[in-house]
C-alpha cells in the first residue's frame, strides 16, 4: 500500500469509529449498500436511490431488498442499527443477518434516528450480509436510510467498501512474454461456469499492449464479442480531439459487426459482434499483428471461432498508428464495468495460451501472474482470486468472498500440448464475402475500370501480352516480375529490379487457378477475390477481404516433375 493510501485509510478509520456510551460504532453509508433488483437507472445513468450524501431514498417498491455487505475479522459481539426516517408512519423493515431475523420500526421524522435492529454473537471470522426487506409499504416511500451503524468488539479491524460505485475489482492474469520474440499472434480460450455469467461482465481472453479482446454481458437480453484498438497519443476522453495520425483506422471488419470510435478509458476503435455466447462453453480468440515498418503501423485483427459453425470468424481489423511493433504486454481479465451488482460472483477459466512467432513456431504459455486494478489496490474491494485448475487459470471477483490470494502471485498450468489449428478459408462470412466481392469485381469491369478476357472458378484473366513459350502449369517453378494492387490501385507488392522466382503450388489460390492461362514470355492480369487468396488473414499492407488484382510476366519457366 503506497503511503498516500495508508495514510487515507487511517483516516477513514478514525472517521468511521465514534464514542457512544463507551463503545465503539462503525458506520457503514447506506449509499454502499446494493438494491437487488438492481434498480434502473436514469436517462443520466445516475441512481435514483442511491445519493451519496442522502444515503438511501426513494425506496418504494416491497419487492426490492437491500443489502450491506461487510468483512468481520474478528470474533465477538455485534450490535447492529440503522439510521433511517421516513415521511409516513407505520412502515416495518426485515432485518436478515447470520442466521437471524429482526424487526424495526421505521420512524416517522424529518431528521434521521438511530433504531436498534439486534444483537448477534460472531463466531466465525469472513463476509458477512445484512438484508433488508419491507413485506408492506404505507405512504409513498418504504424508509429512507442514511446508514448502518455496528458496535461492539466483533467490529475490531472489520473492512467494508467506503465508495459510491459498488463494481468489483478487475482481476488480471498477466503472461510473461520476452519482446525479443516478435510475437504475431496470440491465442487463448474462455469458458465462463455456469452461473457465473453475471450482467455488465468482460470477460477478456486476448489482451495486449494496444488493445483487448474477449465477450461481454452487455444487457439482459444481448451479449457481444468486442475488440478495440486504442489511438496513439494521450488523450483519454473526447476522440474528437485525437489527431489524424494519432487514429486507428479499420481496415476491414466481419459480416453484421459494428466499428465505430470509442472514449472515456482512452481513445480508440471499438467493433463488436451481437452474439448469444453462453456459459459452460468454451470460446476460442485469435489476435494477429502485422508489422509495416515502413509506416511505422501495426494492424491488429481480432478472430473468434464460433463454435456451433466450427468456423472462424473475424470480428475486425484495426490499423495502428505509431507501432511498427508486435505483441507485447499479453494478459487477460475478469471485469465487472458497471457499479450496480458488485455483489455477485463472476469467474473465468482461461485455458490453452498460445503464442506464434514471426517464425511461425507455436509456443504454449503454462505461465501467468495474478494483478488487479486501483479498486483492489485501494483496498475498497478485497474479494477476489485467481489459480489454476486442471490445465486452465482462472480469475474470479465480486460475490464477497474471502480470499488468499495477493496481488503478484505466480501461477504454473499444466501444459495440454493441444497446438491451435487455424483454417481462416473456411470462414463464417465466406459465402456473403463471395457474393459481395464478385459483385465488385462485375462492378469494375462493367464502369471500365478493369478488362478481362475471361473467367476460371471464380477467378478473372486478362492477357496483356500473349507468349511464346510453353503453357504454365501448376507443378512448375516460375521466374517472374509482378505487381500486385487493391482493387483502389493501392499497389502493396511488385518486383523491380530482381525477378522473384516461386513454385507455383506454394502460392495463393487464385494464382495456381489463373497463370496456367499464360505462357513464357506472356503477360497476365489476374483479379483474385479473397477467398481464393488471404481470406480473412491479416497482412500488413493487404486487409482482410479484399480483392486483389496482379499484373504477371512470366519471364521463364522450370517445369515441375
Amino acid at each position: 500500500m503506497k503511503w498516500r493510501n495508508f495514510v487515507a485509510f487511517i483516516v477513514f478509520t478514525v472517521a468511521a469509529f465514534n464514542c457512544s456510551y463507551g463503545q465503539k460504532v462503525v458506520s457503514i453509508p447506506a449509499y454502499t449498500a446494493y438494491a437487488i433488483p438492481t434498480e434502473e437507472s436514469n436517462d443520466d445513468g445516475k441512481s435514483s436511490l442511491f445519493k451519496e450524501k442522502a444515503g438511501i431514498q426513494n425506496w418504494s417498491d416491497t419487492k426490492q431488498q437491500i443489502q450491506f455487505y461487510f468483512s468481520i475479522r474478528n470474533t465477538g459481539k455485534l450490535n447492529l442499527s440503522l439510521l433511517l426516517k421516513n415521511d409516513f408512519a407505520g412502515n416495518k423493515l426485515t432485518a436478515s443477518f447470520a442466521g437471524k431475523k429482526f424487526t424495526c420500526i421505521v420512524p416517522q421524522s424529518k431528521n434521521f434516528k438511530q433504531v436498534t435492529i439486534g444483537t448477534v454473537e460472531i463466531k466465525e471470522p469472513g463476509f458477512y450480509a445484512l438484508i433488508l426487506s419491507a413485506p408492506v409499504k404505507k405512504g409513498k416511500t418504504i424508509a429512507a436510510i442514511k446508514s448502518l451503524e455496528l458496535s461492539d468488539t466483533a467490529t475490531k479491524d472489520m473492512h467494508f467498501n467506503v465508495k459510491p460505485r459498488k463494481n468489483a475489482a478487475s482481476v488480471h492474469l498477466m503472461y510473461p512474454l520476452d519482446d525479443s520474440m516478435k510475437v504475431v499472434s496470440f491465442y487463448n480460450e474462455i469458458t465462463v461456469p455456469k452461473d457465473a455469467d453475471i450482467l455488465h461482465s468482460y470477460y477478456m481472453a486476448c489482451g495486449f499492449a494496444r488493445g483487448y479482446f474477449g465477450i461481454q454481458v452487455n444487457s439482459p437480453t444481448e451479449r457481444r464479442v468486442i475488440f478495440s484498438v486504442w489511438d496513439a497519443g494521450n488523450e483519454a476522453v473526447d476522440r474528437n480531439k485525437v489527431s489524424d495520425d494519432n487514429k486507428v483506422q479499420l481496415m476491414g471488419k466481419g459480416e453484421d459487426v459494428f466499428a465505430d470510435g470509442f472514449g472515456n478509458e482512452g481513445t480508440g476503435g471499438h467493433s463488436h459482434w451481437v452474439y448469444n455466447w453462453k456459459a459452460g462453453q468454451t470460446y476460442k480468440f485469435l489476435v494477429t499483428a502485422a508489422t509495416d515498418s515502413a509506416s511505422n503501423t501495426t494492424s491488429y485483427a481480432g478472430y473468434f471461432f464460433i463454435p456451433e459453425k466450427q468456423q472462424w470468424k473475424l470480428i475486425a481489423c484495426f490499423k495502428a498508428p505509431k507501432d511498427g511493433k508486435p505483441l507485447r504486454k499479453l494478459y487477460s481479465f475478469v471485469e465487472n464495468f458497471d457499479g450496480s451488482n458488485g455483489q455477485l460472483f463472476r469467474k473465468a477459466n482461461f485455458g490453452n495460451q498460445w503464442i506464434r512467432r514471426e517464425n511461425g513456431d507455436w509456443k504454449e504459455i503454462t505461465e501467468s501472474k495474478f494483478s488487479y486494478d486501483a479498486t483492489g489496490k485501494a483496498g475498497d474491494r478485497i474479494d477476489y482470486g485467481g489459480g489454476t485448475e486442471d490445465t486452465t487459470f482462472y480469475l474470479w471477483n465480486g460475490g464477497f468472498k474471502s480470499t488468499t490470494t495477493k496481488f503478484g502471485d505466480v501461477y504454473n498450468r499444466t501444459a495440454n500440448n493441444s497446438k491451435p489449428v487455424i483454417d481462416f478459408y473456411k470462414n463464417a462470412d465466406s459465402l456473403i464475402e463471395a457474393v459481395k466481392e464478385r459483385e465488385q469485381i462485375l462492378n469494375a469491369i462493367a464502369s471500365g475500370k478493369i478488362d478481362t478476357t475471361g473467367s476460371s472458378n471464380g477467378v478473372f484473366y486478362k492477357i496483356l501480352k500473349e507468349g511464346d513459350g510453353a503453357a504454365v502449369t501448376v507443378n512448375d517453378t516460375l521466374v517472374i516480375n509482378y505487381k500486385g494492387q487493391l482493387l483502389n490501385g493501392f499497389v502493396f507488392d511488385q518486383t523491380k529490379d530482381n525477378p522473384a522466382t516461386f513454385p507455383l503450388k506454394r502460392l495463393i489460390k487464385g494464382w495456381q487457378i489463373g497463370l496456367p492461362f499464360c505462357k513464357q514470355g506472356g503477360k497476365i492480369r489476374i483479379i483474385i477475390p479473397s477467398a481464393l487468396a488471404y481470406s480473412i488473414r491479416n497482412l500488413a499492407v493487404i486487409p482482410p477481404n479484399n480483392v486483389l488484382i496482379f499484373d504477371i510476366e512470366v519471364l521463364a519457366i522450370k517445369p515441375g516433375k
